[in-house]
């Protein structure tokens, strides 16, 4: 099934089987013509009007896969956020013990070799921990998106 309506006319579909060809539209100005007779064409339409005029009216095709695939990558996308949530809570305390140690380094005080080893040691902890929290709230920012799309998904159509 085809439709074809008027620039003129929006308002106007005429539906025709099959697709859009030659044979379709003349069949559509059949319509067309039959709609002038009876006087329900609200418009004037000017001498030489063809078939080549007529508009096809394409539905918007709702797409389920691509919906079925943000909903998919939305869905992946707060798994990671949740994997990464915990990463960052699991090495937060530690992180921030070694950071206030790192305080040592700027102060007059003597250090001594285990309290420089142990800083040494705690560096991967704490760069491993920044790196996480960054990617944490880069990927709650993205999450934020991904939940409006999973709460578009899961609203009730009768509202």
């Amino acid at each position: 099934m085809v439709q074809y309506t008027l620039a003129q006319s929006p308002e106007i579909i005429l539906n025709v089987s099959g697709k859009d060809s030659a044979k379709a539209r003349e069949k559509a100005m059949d319509q067309l013509m039959e709609l002038m007779d009876a006087g329900k064409l609200p418009t004037e339409l000017e001498e030489g009007f063809g078939p080549q005029q007529l508009i096809e009216v394409k539905e918007p095709t709702i797409e389920t896969a691509s919906g079925e695939d943000a909903i998919t990558q939305a869905v992946q996308v707060l798994s990671n956020l949740a994997t990464l949530k915990l990463k960052v809570q699991e090495s937060r305390t530690e992180a921030l013990e070694i950071r206030k140690a790192v305080d040592i380094l700027f102060s007059d005080n003597s250090v001594t070799e285990e309290e420089i080893s142990r800083l040494k040691e705690g560096f991967k902890l704490l760069k491993n921990f920044a790196q996480a929290n960054l990617r944490y709230q880069d990927a709650r920012t993205k999450a934020e998106q991904a939940r409006q799309v999973l709460d578009q998904a899961l609203k009730s159509p009768d509202k």
